[in-house]
């Protein structure tokens, strides 16, 4: 009698490879339950009705009021019957079909949107484990079940962006550029923000010259770009407008830096005419930096330090900054560094401001004035976080200048999630060092 033996079969190898990211999805499926009890005084205690009650709770979201603000209720699909949606196409589909299915009722309609981006909080975990490979595949914890993310989750749609950047980040890191192009640009199409890492790929091509593989991906990119936005460009073209007009002439608001520089008159920085060319002019400046500093480092940086350098200079300079834009740059934050005490800081100071917005909302009300926070401890938590997120920022960039100081370049790992990136020689380099003499 003889014994055969073979090979294991596709579906029993991916199950075998799924197996170490079980324990992960049970972790940002607790995250996922615990940001949703987390808001049940509004939920199931009606605090969203009730006025003030909803930030001494602590669990404000824009899903349930836009359901009314927004005219979902009365059955209006957005950009096409209701032109004041203020957000890119992606949220307004997810609006849409979470409408479809509410029945008429804002809560369904909340219930509905949690679930979807619970759904989006666990994809993304998963994601942002295999982007920091084996070694490293528990730092995504800090996204399953971090702080900022457990009480930020649900305050807008920013999940589901994440979990699309994330999976064209993947895609890149896989050599599927064509798909990374199409996940990005539905990232994009959802959130803004994830523009930034279409920039940073630009950046690390010019210092590799992987030319062939970038084209790819951008021209997938502004392919399905065009490919969603332009019907509904077609259709109404104020609607679908409106969020880049509704960006553009917003003034200061919540969270920023220009807030607090126009609340304390600070000189030109005050200059509320010209707040959109010094937000910009900032940007640009920072971004000018981080753009010298990829093509002029000693070693190329990994992809994910330049994503985060990117995206975190795009939230210090911008006329707001949410709460929930916590949920942008944790993924990025730790991949670039995945060091905890720094993170750690930087998270404490994310729930300091969580708490403190919703306090100074509540002393805004005359009724509830004792029971709030004034300017001055508000001001002290927006200050924590930006420094917080700036301290990160020049960790990062010494990490860059001193890429043995790299937590995750050890053992010979150069950028696990570079894609063509990884290991690529340098084609090009702004200030090349002369080789060391010999002795």
């Amino acid at each position: 009698m003889t014994r055969t033996s073979s090979a294991p079969g596709p579906l029993t190898s991916v199950a075998f490879r799924a197996v170490p990211y079980v324990p992960l999805g049970v972790f940002a499926v607790l995250g996922a339950f615990l940001a949703y009890f987390w808001k049940s005084a509004c939920r199931f205690g009606g605090a969203w009705n009730t006025g003030v009650e909803q930030y001494s709770n602590f669990c404000y979201t824009d899903i349930y009021p836009l359901w009314f603000a927004r005219q979902l209720s009365d059955g209006r699909i957005p950009y096409i019957d209701n032109p004041d949606v203020e957000y890119p196409v992606g949220i307004g589909a997810i609006m849409e079909f979470a409408r479809r299915l509410s029945f008429g009722d804002g809560v369904t309609f909340y219930d509905i949107t949690v679930i979807l981006m619970g759904a989006s909080l666990v994809v993304g975990v998963l994601l942002m484990a295999a982007l920091a490979g084996p070694t490293r595949r528990w730092d995504a914890l800090w996204y399953a079940i971090g702080p900022g993310v457990v009480l930020c989750a649900y305050i807008n749609w920013d999940l589901a962006a994440g979990a699309l950047a994330l999976g064209g980040l993947l895609a890149w890191a896989r050599e599927k550029q064509y798909l990374a192009g199409v996940l990005l640009a539905l990232a994009v199409a959802t959130k803004f923000y994830p523009l930034m890492f279409l920039g940073a790929l630009f950046l690390l091509t010019a210092r590799t010259g992987k030319w062939l593989a970038f084209g790819k991906t951008l021209g997938a990119a502004v392919a399905t770009w065009l490919l969603v936005n332009v019907p509904i460009m077609l259709i109404n073209f104020a609607g679908w407008s409106k969020f880049y007009v509704f960006s553009s002439e917003r003034g200061v608001d919540w969270g920023g830096l220009w807030f607090y520089f126009q609340k304390y008159q600070w000189g030109f920085l005050a200059n509320a005419d010209a707040l959109n060319e010094m937000a910009m002019g900032t940007l640009a400046i920072l971004l000018l930096g981080i753009a010298v500093l990829t093509v002029s480092a000693p070693r190329r940086p990994r992809l994910a330090q330049i994503c985060f350098l990117a995206l975190a200079a795009f939230m210090v300079t911008n006329k707001v900054w949410s709460p929930q834009y916590v949920l942008w740059l944790v993924p990025l934050a730790v991949l670039a560094r995945p060091k905890w005490p720094a993170l750690a800081i930087w998270q404490l100071t994310e729930v300091w401001y969580f708490f403190a917005i919703w306090l100074y909302f509540v002393g805004m009300d005359p009724a509830h004035t004792a029971e709030g926070i004034s300017d001055g401890p508000y001001f002290l938590a927006v200050w924590a976080r930006a420094l917080a997120v700036t301290a990160l920022m020049a960790l990062v960039v010494w990490d860059i200048l001193r890429p043995e100081r790299d937590l995750v370049r050890q053992n010979d790992i150069d950028d696990q999630s570079g894609g063509v990136f990884d290991h690529a020689p340098d084609r090009f380099v702004l200030f090349r060092r002369p080789p060391a003499p010999v002795s």
